[in-house]
């Protein structure tokens, strides 16, 4: 089903808020769902648990939902350039349907966008076409063993080297990793000037002297660690300014961070749901759950918070398609969205009982996969600080 473009008009969604969206952006936002639920069950257990599938990605390829996120000039079908509020009602009518799609979806266009707003015309045509079309697949490398949410405090180096550079060190929790095509790897090119010494560069998959292992979550997501021993990159390699890589991570980062709040907002509306659906159908002491007063205020106060998440969600990606500052935001987005999200999984599993436990059902699925929202593209204690910092601006 051919997705359609925000100037065309549609119907309304009893699921989507009016607040911020057009008739054409809840049309788009139905119809990512809808996408999902008819296509992406028949590549469910494409691949082995924590590994990348490649299937899949082929699949959001072939549907037209990934190349959304990228301009036709560089191979994708936008018009333009990415617009954040698109990017978010992607994510959540996808999650809604399959996470695991909604991953492999987010993670092309984190590990690809770096590339495409700071990549030389050579690294954009050699790479982004690739991705755009589920030929190839990126990962974002920014994390350290050591450096986290800290992420001026990186150790990986980029030593001068004839026209080039040698990377050496480690990166760890890495999504797409060890099996990526290219990395955007983060690395200190000047010693002890925190982020103003990071610099990004453009790494092939098969680089000599880079190898990698795949790590174990708690669910079922392809992440790893990868080790640089004095890989060889150009200097063409260099995306954006030497010494000006953090921009890039930010400038990335910016884009993406409110549609962690809404990948969280599609689990908590799938997981609000089975609630509904499951306290209206089961009975107990001759009654329906949802007649008892405890079950049916619990309902209401997670859909409160799954409506407020969205709210905020729209409104930083309004701001961010603007040109306005986000940080505050997007931080607030991001923190309410996801901490929402894990309430209303939590909140649902306990309406269901035991059978939400069990290993196969949406809810255990969800239970799974939400816990890492509140960690990753910076913790909710981080999104806190962030929030706080800007009060004071």
């Amino acid at each position: 089903m051919p997705l359609v473009g925000c100037d065309d008009r549609g119907v309304d969604d009893h699921q989507t808020s009016p607040f911020l969206l057009s008739a054409a952006h809840r049309r788009f936002l139905s119809e990512a769902r809808e996408v999902a639920g008819e296509r992406f069950t028949s590549v469910r257990g494409g691949a082995s648990d924590g590994r990348v599938n490649r299937r899949l990605i082929a699949e959001l390829a072939d549907c037209g939902l990934l190349p959304r996120l990228f301009p036709a000039a560089a191979g994708g079908s936008r018009e333009g350039t990415v617009s954040a509020l698109d990017l978010c009602l992607l994510r959540e009518g996808i999650a809604q349907e399959s996470t695991e799609a909604e991953t492999a979806l987010a993670l092309q266009g984190l590990g690809g966008y770096p590339i495409l707003q700071s990549g030389s015309p050579a690294t954009v045509k050699r790479w982004i076409p690739e991705v755009a079309q589920g030929r190839a697949v990126p990962a974002f490398a920014l994390t350290e063993p050591n450096a986290g949410s800290d992420a001026a405090s990186l150790e990986l180096t980029a030593e001068p080297d004839g026209d080039g550079y040698r990377l050496t060190g480690q990166k760890k929790w890495i999504s797409n990793a060890p099996e990526a095509d290219v990395y955007v790897v983060f690395a200190r090119t000047t010693a002890g000037a925190g982020a103003r010494g990071v610099t990004a560069f453009v790494v092939e998959g098969d680089a000599p002297g880079l190898s990698g292992q795949a790590l174990d979550l708690v669910s079922h997501h392809p992440i790893g660690a990868i080790e640089l021993e004095g890989v060889a990159v150009s200097r063409d390699s260099v995306l954006g300014e030497v010494d000006g890589g953090f921009r890039v991570a930010m400038g990335t980062l910016d884009l993406f961070r409110p549609s962690v709040g809404a990948f969280a907002v599609g689990m908590a509306q799938a997981a609000l749901d089975a609630a509904a659906e499951h306290a209206r159908s089961r009975r107990a002491f001759d009654k329906e759950l949802r007649e008892f007063q405890a079950v049916s205020h619990q309902l209401a106060e997670m859909a409160t918070r799954t409506e407020a998440a969205r709210l905020l969600v729209y409104a930083a990606a309004t701001a961010y398609d603007r040109g306005e500052r986000v940080t505050k935001a997007s931080a607030m987005a991001k923190l309410f969205a996801t901490e929402a999200a894990q309430f209303v999984v939590d909140a649902a599993i306990q309406i269901h009982g035991a059978s939400g436990l069990q290993k196969g059902h949406l809810l255990e699925h969800l239970y799974r996969d939400v816990r890492a929202t509140r960690i990753y593209e910076g913790t909710s204690e981080i999104q806190r600080e962030i929030i706080a910092r800007e009060l004071y601006r």
